[in-house]
């Protein structure tokens, strides 16, 4: 797919804000720029299914955020404000004019700071299944399923003795909607990971582990998880990533247009809510910013990944508004 890329014209840069370096793709001159920011612990990469229909709009510019990919690493720093002016210095340095941004999840959550905070620098944002007021603390800590995902992520890939990638799949349990059951990932299949991954880490060291035969999500999840910085996860389980970041004082200070794409979800009785918004965040997301445009999606969590041909079309589509 990255070949593909290449002949429409993208090509791999990286330039260091002063603070850390950041990695990111940069598609050919064909139009508005689009900055595009992934979620947690996700490369650039997953942007690959969107990224060839993007490019024949826009000047797409598809970024490693600090602690991912090939981004550098700065640990005990991770929160939203430096996250956000690194963006900042790649509008201001790299891409030199006003941007829409779209961001899926934590990669929302930054372009809002940017919006907020340098409104000259965005010509509107688009939150791709963003978790506004859930990610907050304590609320992330007390009422999200996926909390449970990053303690365990910490406990495993964030392991001081190894990065043990089998055993943050073993036993992960993924509720079920209109059911209090989980789904629990099978031991034996976490079993023939580890032995995989043992393999592969002998014959590539110091290489991303890259599964092909794994369905393409699961794939790309360890793929990055096998290169990502696990204090970026801490972050969020400590709540030090959520300092300094009131939500609902950002979209009050932002004044460019907004895109809100909500995708699945729901609540279960033990877990909580599971997905990025209810429908009660929502209704507070509409009364701050009344003229939001709301889209809601059938998809998991990256709608650019799952459901890229609806993505694409709902960006065009906010585009054409501006």
């Amino acid at each position: 797919m990255y070949q593909r890329l290449e002949k429409l014209g993208f090509s791999n840069a990286s330039i260091n804000t002063g603070k850390v370096d950041i990695n990111y793709v940069v598609g050919p001159n064909n139009g508005p720029a689009l900055v595009l920011i992934p979620g947690q612990a996700l490369s650039w990469e997953s942007y690959l299914p969107s990224l060839p229909a993007l490019s024949e709009k826009f000047t797409v510019y598809a970024l490693d955020v600090r602690g991912h990919g090939k981004s550098g690493w700065t640990p005990g720093e991770y929160n939203f404000p430096n996250m956000g002016k690194d963006v900042v210095f790649i509008l201001e340095n790299v891409v030199k004019r006003p941007a829409i941004i779209s961001g899926n999840s934590s990669g929302g959550l930054i372009a809002l700071w940017v919006a907020a905070n340098a409104p000259n620098t965005v010509s509107g944002i688009i939150l791709e299944d963003t978790p506004v007021f859930s990610a907050e603390w304590p609320r992330l800590k007390d009422d999200c399923w996926v909390y449970r995902v990053f303690k365990k992520s910490s406990a495993t890939i964030g392991n001081p003795h190894g990065r043990d990638l089998a055993s943050f799949f073993k036993g992960m349990e993924v509720p079920i909607e209109g059911s209090e059951k989980v789904i629990a990932f099978p031991n034996w299949i976490s079993s023939i990971l580890a032995g995989v991954v043992a393999v592969y880490q002998k014959i590539n060291p110091d290489k991303p582990i890259d599964l092909p035969f794994l369905p393409a999500e699961t794939r790309l999840l360890v793929k990055c998880l096998s290169i990502y910085d696990p204090s970026f996860t801490r972050s969020f389980v400590d709540g030090s990533a959520c300092v300094g970041f009131s939500h609902e004082e950002a979209l009050r200070k932002i004044q460019c247009p907004v895109m809100l794409l909500h995708a699945n979800w729901f609540r279960h009785p033990e877990y909580g809510l599971v997905g990025s918004m209810d429908d009660q965040d929502v209704a507070r997301f509409k009364s701050l910013v009344p003229n939001v445009q709301y889209k809601r999606i059938q998809s998991g969590h990256m709608i650019h990944f799952e459901n890229p041909k609806e993505y694409v079309s709902a960006v065009k589509s906010f585009a054409s508004t501006l």
